[in-house]
């Protein structure tokens, strides 16, 4: 890694540590919410039984609905325990591909960055599908 004035201070680093730790601390509050109101939701249809098709499709809506909100949520803790693992490791606003410093403000709109802003844009264009070309 290369000295450069993107390198974070230490303060800078324990910012964004109490700031991941406070989004992880309310996504799992979240999670457990949401994953008690569904079993609460559950229990209610098992017990009271759905009044016609319209209940039913509005109850599977809302069951598929918890299911994402639960999805995303997981994943983003997942790249909380990452981002905890990189501060851990000394490596936290480090780019894990190019090994170059990560903007303060890439980090500042998004704490659990891995990537630097260039290397994230490379990867998504690598990812992307190509676009029809009529061939």
């Amino acid at each position: 890694m290369n000295a450069t004035d993107d390198t974070l201070t230490k303060e800078q680093i324990e910012h964004f540590a109490k700031r991941i730790q406070a989004r992880k601390t309310l996504l799992l509050e979240e999670i457990r919410q949401v994953l008690a109101r569904s079993s609460q939701e559950h229990e209610a249809d098992l017990i009271g039984g759905v009044g016609d098709a319209g209940d039913a499709a509005a109850t599977s809506l809302l069951r598929e609905i918890t299911e994402s909100e639960v999805i995303r949520d997981v994943g983003e803790v997942r790249d909380i325990a990452a981002a905890e693992q990189r501060l851990a490791s000394g490596r936290y606003g480090i780019c894990i591909d190019c090994e170059e410093p990560i903007r303060y403000k890439r980090l500042d709109a998004y704490p659990t960055a891995k990537r630097c802003i260039a290397c994230q844009e490379r990867r998504e264009k690598l990812k992307a599908p190509s676009p029809y070309t009529g061939r």
